[in-house]
C-alpha cells in the first residue's frame, strides 16, 4: 500500500487475478500490445488480436459445441450481451433469475440482480421483465414461469454464486435446469464473469456436471487485471444477431480493445501451462478439508462451503464478519464479505 505494507489477497481483486497480480506473461502481452496498437476500431477494422481470442474463447465452449462471441469490457457488459441476444433468438424478454443472484448493475443487468439495496433507487428505470426463483429450488422455477404474467426466453444462472455468498447448489441443479429449459424452449444462460477461468477447477463451472449453456457470460478472470469481457454462445443463437447494414445494433468504442485481448490470451496461456484450473481443484479441495476441521466448530461460523477456490465461510452474523475481515487485514490478509446480509467471509485467491 501507499506506507509500504504488503499484503497477501484472499480475494484475488473480487475473483480476477486468477493467474496472479501482474503475471510475467500477462504484463508482457500487454506492453508488447500497447507499444504496437493501443487501440483500434474493433467492429470495423478488427485487429488479429482481436480475432485471436475470439477464435480461442469459441474453441473452448463447453462440449465443443460451434460457438460465437462478443467482446466487452465488464461483466455487467457480458450480461448485457446475453440479454439482447436472448431476445433476439426467441422473441421474448421475459427471464428467470435468482434469488441471491447478483449479474452487474448496468439498467439490464440490474434487472436481473436480485439485492434490493441495488434495485430501489432505480426501480422506475428497470423493465421489471424478471421473476426470482429460490436458488437450487427446480420446482420453484417452474413456479416463477406459471405466475410471472409474461413470455419466459430464458434463464440466467450463477453455477456457484459469487456476491451472493459463494452459494453452491445442490447436486445435479444445473444439469435438471439444462432439462427444464429444453423441455419449455428458453435459453440457459451461464453467467460464470466469477466462475470462469478455472476458479471452481474445471475450467467452467459448469463442466462439473456437463451442462452445455446457449450463453456463457465471462469477465473477471478472463485476462487476469485486464477489463474485457465475453458473451460466448452457440453459433445457432447467436447467428440471431442480424447483419449489420452500416451501423452495430450492439457495439462500443473500447470493444475488442488490443491491450485486453492480448491480455487474455496470455492469461489463458498461463492458465493452461501452468496447470492453473488442476490447482484450483487440488488447492480449494485441501483449503475446504482445512477449514472443516478448524474453522467450521468457531461459534461465530455457521458454514463453511465451496467449490475450487470459491470458497465462503458464513459467521452467524455481519457483525462477525466485518471483525474477522478487520482483524484479517491487520494481519496482512486482504478478506472481504459477501452474501446479502454480508455475513460471509469470501475465500477467492489468485489460482
Amino acid at each position: 500500500d501507499v506506507d509500504g505494507n504488503r499484503f497477501v489477497d484472499l480475494g484475488g481483486g473480487f475473483g480476477v487475478a486468477n493467474a496472479g497480480h501482474a503475471h510475467p506473461a500477462v504484463a508482457a502481452a500487454v506492453a508488447s500490445q500497447a507499444s504496437q496498437l493501443m487501440h483500434a476500431m474493433g467492429d470495423v477494422h478488427p485487429p488479429r488480436v482481436k480475432v485471436e481470442l475470439l477464435e480461442a474463447l469459441a474453441a473452448r465452449f463447453p462440449g465443443g459445441a460451434a460457438a460465437r462471441a462478443v467482446l466487452g469490457s465488464s461483466g455487467s457488459d457480458a450480461v448485457e450481451t446475453a440479454l439482447k441476444t436472448a431476445q433476439l433468438a426467441t422473441g421474448r424478454a421475459g427471464l428467470i433469475a435468482f434469488e441471491g443472484g447478483y449479474h452487474g448493475l448496468t439498467l439490464g443487468a440490474l434487472d436481473a440482480t436480485a439485492r434490493p439495496a441495488f434495485r430501489a433507487p432505480f426501480a422506475e428505470r428497470l423493465a421489471e421483465r424478471t421473476v426470482f426463483a429460490r436458488y437450487g429450488d427446480l420446482a420453484d422455477v417452474e413456479r416463477c414461469a406459471d405466475t410471472a404474467g409474461f413470455a419466459i426466453g430464458a434463464v440466467l444462472v450463477e453455477p456457484v454464486q459469487g456476491r451472493g455468498g459463494e452459494r453452491v447448489p445442490p447436486a445435479g441443479f444445473l444439469r435438471a435446469l439444462r432439462g427444464l429449459c429444453d423441455a419449455r424452449g428458453w435459453l440457459l444462460i451461464a453467467d460464470e464473469v466469477y466462475t470462469g477461468f478455472g476458479r471452481t477447477g474445471r475450467l467452467f463451472a459448469c463442466e462439473h456436471e456437463g451442462v452445455v449453456p446457449d450463453l456463457l457470460c465471462l469477465a473477471k478472470g478472463l485476462a487476469s487485471g485486464m477489463p474485457i469481457s465475453a458473451c460466448v454462445g452457440r453459433r445457432e443463437v447467436m447467428d440471431a444477431w442480424p447483419t449489420s447494414t452500416g451501423e452495430a445494433l450492439h457495439t462500443q468504442t473500447f470493444l475488442g480493445h488490443p491491450p485486453g485481448c492480448a491480455a487474455a490470451l496470455a492469461s489463458l496461456r498461463a492458465l493452461e501451462d501452468e496447470k492453473l484450473v488442476e490447482r484450483a481443484a487440488e488447492l480449494g479441495r485441501q483449503a475446504l478439508d482445512w477449514l472443516e476441521a478448524n474453522v467450521s466448530t468457531h461459534p461465530a461460523v455457521r458454514e463453511v462451503r465451496g467449490l475450487g477456490l470459491m470458497i465462503g465461510i458464513e459467521c452467524r452474523t455481519a457483525e462477525a464478519a466485518a471483525s474477522a475481515c478487520a482483524g484479517a487485514l491487520e494481519r496482512g490478509y486482504i478478506l472481504l464479505p459477501s452474501g446479502d446480509q454480508a455475513s460471509v467471509l469470501s475465500v477467492t485467491p489468485p489460482l
